[in-house]
């Protein structure tokens, strides 16, 4: 049911993780909240999502980390929120992560061939030197259910398949036309993932798809996996509780092919080669499903994350690359505050919008 003349409080574009997040979290604090999606909720990226809690990654910049942390502080709370509404309770599927070492770099807990033998016997090591990481992985299809489940019982307005045409900022709100008539909210937050440039119409915020193809096996009765083993050509993921358990996730290629979502049985034989060359009896087990995603990328690795420089009123959350479910409730929390106009709880400069903006040079 629309309801083309609604007055909300905040307008949320996207219905993936983030977008989801947030609604709940304004919910939380006595907003009333319109959620809009051009298509179906927790579709895209969120769904598609290995699932790794990767505060540690030495990957990630490492002007994530303070976001990344109270992040982790914030989930327990954020699972406690979504069993509440849902019913659903969302386990951890694993505690730790075999993380390889950068080449250049060192660490005092460098584990030995021994400790690795007898971690995991099946792995072959070459080349790789590794150590342990306490961090969690969840599976982001269980996650998506809770959260969906969490919106629908609340008074959360969810529309599906209702794209935004464009935005037009008055003094005191925000018009936003869509294929099922005009909302007009006091404040609107564009949580469109790699499709926020076409969302807020800002060719300068060089929001970009990057494709992740992947793909899920069955793990041999060999092969009991209850952590993670992450290189930087390739993670496995196993799944240990809930419908699938007994499978891994093995991923990704990082792709610039646009909005491009097709598989490629080469991309996907080389994952699996990959993974076979670190743990042998991955070489042959069936394979269960494979798919992609497309994470939104930012020139520097940080997301977005609030008011759009030229219109305080509408704000930005987006650009989480890899890290969409590790961020979502840190994200939600210090948008939720900028909303509430309440001063955020870390230093965002660092995910500010206005850093991505051209600045123009003056002419003596």
């Amino acid at each position: 049911m629309h309801h083309p003349s609604s007055h909300p409080d905040i307008c949320i574009a996207g219905a993936g993780i983030i977008g989801l997040s947030l609604a709940l979290e304004l919910h939380h604090r006595g907003h009333r909240v319109t959620v809009l999606d051009q298509g179906d909720p927790l579709a895209e990226a969120s769904a598609a999502a290995a699932g790794m809690l990767a505060a540690q990654d030495p990957d990630n910049p490492p002007q994530l980390r303070p976001l990344a942390d109270l992040s982790l502080s914030l989930y327990p709370a954020f699972l406690d929120r979504l069993y509440n509404f849902s019913g659903t309770r969302v386990p951890f599927q694993t505690h730790t992560t075999l993380q390889s070492l950068h080449t250049n770099h060192t660490s005092p807990n460098e584990l030995t061939a021994q400790d690795l033998s007898h971690l995991l016997p099946a792995l072959t090591p070459t080349g790789h030197r590794f150590i342990l990481l306490n961090e969690h992985s969840l599976d982001p299809r269980q996650l998506a259910i809770a959260l969906l489940a969490a919106v629908h019982a609340t008074t959360i307005d969810l529309r599906t398949h209702t794209a935004i045409l464009s935005t037009r900022s008055t003094n005191s709100s925000i018009e936003i036309t869509t294929s099922n008539g005009i909302v007009h909210s006091s404040r609107f937050v564009d949580c469109t993932g790699a499709w926020a440039t076409t969302t807020s119409r800002l060719s300068h915020l060089q929001i970009a798809p990057r494709k992740g193809q992947m793909v899920a096996v069955a793990l041999p009765p060999s092969l009991p996996l209850h952590f993670v083993v992450r290189t930087p050509d390739i993670y496995i993921v196993p799944r240990t509780i809930g419908p699938t358990a007994g499978r891994a996730i093995i991923g990704a290629t990082i792709e610039d092919t646009g909005f491009d979502k097709s598989i490629h049985p080469d991309d996907i034989h080389h994952l699996r080669a990959l993974a076979a060359a670190l743990l042998p009896p991955l070489a042959n087990t069936p394979q269960l499903e494979a798919w992609s995603g497309l994470r939104p990328a930012t020139p520097d690795g940080l997301p977005l994350l609030g008011a759009l420089p030229e219109d305080p009123n509408h704000l930005i959350a987006t650009g989480h690359y890899r890290n969409g479910i590790l961020l979502a409730p840190a994200t939600a929390h210090v948008m939720a505050q900028l909303l509430s106009n309440e001063a955020p709880s870390l230093d965002l400069t660092s995910f500010s919008p206005d850093r991505l903006v051209p600045q123009t040079v003056e002419v003596p």
